[in-house]
């Protein structure tokens, strides 16, 4: 339903009272990248994992989930596209870059040239980090076909605990990013009564065609690959969480005939919940534009 109210209930609830009334200062929202992982509809072209909320056989497109860990502190149990904070050194002017510079890409998200070449470096190493894909490749008209094996699997421990830089390991392996594959989709700031706030810059990029996601573990219980028609009407039946940014991107990608439609431009611009307060309750309430599945 476009821009009906979202009732917020429980320590969120308690929380945000004691924002909206002033009595507790926001927290300061963290810069973040989410990538949205795209394959055809009905398993095409690159294989991948599967689970709970895995998808169907038809056309249209499927995207990567996972459902984070019930002990996360930040949406656990929660269904999420892979991502994470922006890291200090993933604005490290050493990362070997090819397609759209940092000044394209900090004009579609309104941010400084170091802040944007941070966000593209944070989607492509978060997608690696949390589902074996990387998008990258020996050259601008190249990408890796197979990021399986032991030394990739050590390149990826490897950055999870920072020990290695994502500017560090394309070295090495003699890699360039590849921007151009990813697709800017939309910017959301959470709420002010969240105690954990980002201002995530969401991304969207095709399964490279010779490589598979894998289940690495990590943050996630389970990964699945999802028709996202499919995983709404699971929130809808409560089989699984999902939090509105995810919901209202979800049904975008669902309004997709498939990949290539999914990955013509969009203007993107911020979103940020509005808290309020009325009728004993607190409330959620998302731009009129924006269509709420659930």
């Amino acid at each position: 339903m476009a821009g009906a109210p979202i009732r917020v209930g429980g320590q969120l609830g308690e929380r945000a009272r004691e924002v909206l009334a002033g009595r507790q200062a926001p927290a300061q929202p963290r810069d973040a990248a989410t990538v949205m992982l795209l394959r055809p509809g009905g398993g095409g072209a690159g294989g991948g994992a599967s689970g709970a909320a895995g998808g169907g056989p038809g056309g249209g497109l499927e995207v990567y989930m996972l459902r984070r860990k019930p002990s996360m502190a930040f949406a656990p149990g929660a269904f999420v596209f892979p991502g994470g904070s922006v890291d200090a050194r993933d604005a490290d002017e050493q990362v070997a870059w090819a397609g759209p510079d940092t000044a394209a890409w900090g004009q579609i998200f309104d941010a400084p040239p170091r802040l944007a070449r941070a966000l593209v470096c944070a989607a492509v190493r978060e997608t690696f980090e949390e589902s074996g894909v990387l998008l990258a490749g020996p050259s601008a008209g190249e990408v890796v076909a197979d990021t399986t094996g032991e030394q990739w699997e050590a390149d990826r421990q490897a950055l999870l605990d920072r020990s290695l830089s994502l500017a560090e390991m394309l070295s090495r392996r003699g890699l360039v990013l590849r921007s151009d594959l990813l697709r800017p989709w939309s910017r959301w700031i959470t709420p002010v009564i969240e105690e954990r706030r980002f201002d995530a810059r969401f991304f969207a990029a095709a399964l490279p065609r010779h490589q598979r996601t894998r289940d690495v573990g990590g943050e996630a219980a389970e990964v699945a690959w999802v028709r996202p028609a499919d995983a709404i009407a699971q929130g809808r039946a409560r089989q699984i969480v999902l939090w509105p940014p995810t919901a209202v991107t979800l049904a975008e990608l669902a309004a997709c005939p498939d990949v290539t439609a999914a990955l013509a431009p969009r203007q993107v611009s911020p979103v940020l919940p509005e808290a309020s307060e009325a009728e004993g309750a607190v409330w959620l309430t998302l731009p009129a534009e924006l269509e709420y599945p659930l």
